[in-house]
């Protein structure tokens, strides 16, 4: 999840020119810019003798290495090195990159249509996105992208692999996938298309029962519910109950993951943010002026329910504003910020843990639905399964979270099943609009369930 905008330009000087001179200039910003404490200014001495090592080995790659190389390229290798070491959604962006980030916060984007990460050493795909040349294909949640092109995907890094899948609509782009339930490889050649993320779908489920779709935050999102919501409202009979959709929602946009909420919540916490930095301690707090109340609110939600909303999930349950119906959700309690280069490169940094209203981290962890509904779709014992925060390579650990243990045999993971059947892989299938959908239809039942209730239990208890 990222915060909406982009963090200040810093100012940090002149441009380098060779070896010797960019070691004077990175330490030069460092000193000018934090050297405000003799806490900071150990840092620098500690930076500055990691920096000069970093000076000697790229002089000597420049002098002695048996062919010539570019500076630019190796300064960057460096720095993408660096980043890695990082937990997975922190990254540097190139220009191109940077262009890219900006471009999918508002919903439209050349590419396959696929949510990808790190997993046991190799791309994999978390999962497609509905209606896109990527679901289209046939690619399932899971699958492990070993090739693109003619490069392998070995120590290529998620942003890498971004920059290479997308690309102009119209242009083809082919991958060779590994799936554990096929003994090939299997080459798909796809077409890349403009993704459209349109970000809110609704419908009326009868009996005055909204229903709305959020595929993702992005910058017009909450404006979107808003219309629908206000549809429903002046539909005869008003609104009764509304079910919220966050099934295979990655995320997005902080602020409208908190905009979201808030027309739900009349008071108190929807969620806070906690940094190393001062600016990264932030509370978002729910207003009451067009809150939408006297209706219950059912959210649906799996392991691709991530980020911003488990942010809005977590709000709606801790203050008993919805029933949580489904999986539990991706565990991604992290906030990024894009911190902007002065060559127009820049960083994407994780500089904030957040914790819903009540304090509750769900980093690595998920949110547990309040009723667990399966969905109606049993994988074959060799799907790996739903790929969560926790399975990703050097994510950041949660509350109490262990050291996890040496991969299981395959015979003892057939054994890791759900209340004895193994959860699906959000987005394994393309739902069809058609398709049984046991989750909607609890959720459905629950809040016709309420209104029968209601009048025959407490408005006659009242009128009495």
């Amino acid at each position: 999840m990222e915060q909406s905008g982009i963090a200040p330009r810093k100012d940090r000087g002149r441009k380098w020119v060779g070896t010797i001179v960019v070691v004077a200039v990175f330490v030069a910003g460092f000193v000018v810019g934090d050297l405000t404490t003799s806490r900071h200014a150990a840092q620098a001495t500690v930076a500055y003798s990691k920096l000069k090592l970093f000076g000697d080995v790229l002089s000597i790659i420049q002098g002695s290495y048996v062919e010539e190389v570019d500076a630019d390229n190796l300064v960057k290798g460096a720095i993408n090195g660096m980043v890695q070491t990082l937990d997975p959604h922190s990254s540097y962006l190139t220009p191109d990159m940077l262009k890219q980030v900006e471009v999918e916060t508002k919903g439209a984007f050349g590419g396959l249509g696929i949510e990808i990460g790190m997993k046991d050493g190799f791309l994999t795909v978390i999962a497609p996105i509905e209606d896109t040349p990527a679901a289209r294909a046939g690619l399932q949640a899971g699958d492990k992208i070993v090739r693109i092109e003619k490069d392998s995907t070995k120590n290529m890094s998620v942003m890498d692999a971004v920059k290479r899948l997308r690309g102009e609509p119209g242009t083809k782009v082919t991958i060779v996938v590994v799936r554990e339930s096929s003994p090939d490889p299997k080459t798909y050649t796809i077409t890349r298309d403009i993704i459209k993320i349109k970000s809110v779908k609704s419908k009326p489920m009868g009996d005055g029962i909204g229903y709305i779709r959020l595929t993702q935050f992005q910058q017009d999102s909450h404006a979107e519910m808003e219309r629908a919501l206000q549809g429903f409202v002046k539909e005869k009979g008003g609104l009764r109950g509304l079910i919220l959709d966050l099934r295979n929602n990655p995320g997005g946009l902080l602020d409208q993951a908190v905009k979201v909420a808030d027309e739900f919540v009349e008071s108190g916490l929807i969620v806070y943010t906690d940094g190393r930095v001062e600016a990264q301690k932030t509370k978002y707090a729910a207003h009451k002026d067009g809150t939408y109340t006297g209706f219950p609110i059912v959210v649906l939600v799996n392991a691709g329910s991530a980020s911003a909303s488990e942010i809005v999930a977590g709000a709606l349950q801790d203050h008993g504003r919805a029933i949580i119906i489904g999986q539990r959700t991706f565990g991604k309690a992290s906030v990024q910020t894009i911190l902007p280069m002065d060559d127009g490169s820049a960083l994407r940094l994780t500089t904030a843990r957040y914790y819903t209203p009540n304090g509750r981290s769900i980093q690595a962890k998920g949110i547990e639905p309040d009723i667990v509904v399966g969905d109606g779709r049993e994988p074959s014992d060799s799907h790996p399964g739903p790929m969560r925060e926790k399975d990703i390579e050097r994510h950041l650990k949660g509350d109490g979270e262990e050291e996890p243990a040496a991969p299981a045999p395959k015979d003892a993971k057939k054994e890791e099943r759900k209340n004895g059947k193994k959860e699906p892989a959000p987005g394994a299938e393309a739902r069809k609009e058609d398709a049984k959908d046991p989750q909607l239809d609890r959720a459905v039942e629950l809040l016709k369930g309420w209104e029968i209730f209601k009048s025959r239990f407490i408005e006659k208890q009242r009128a009495s």
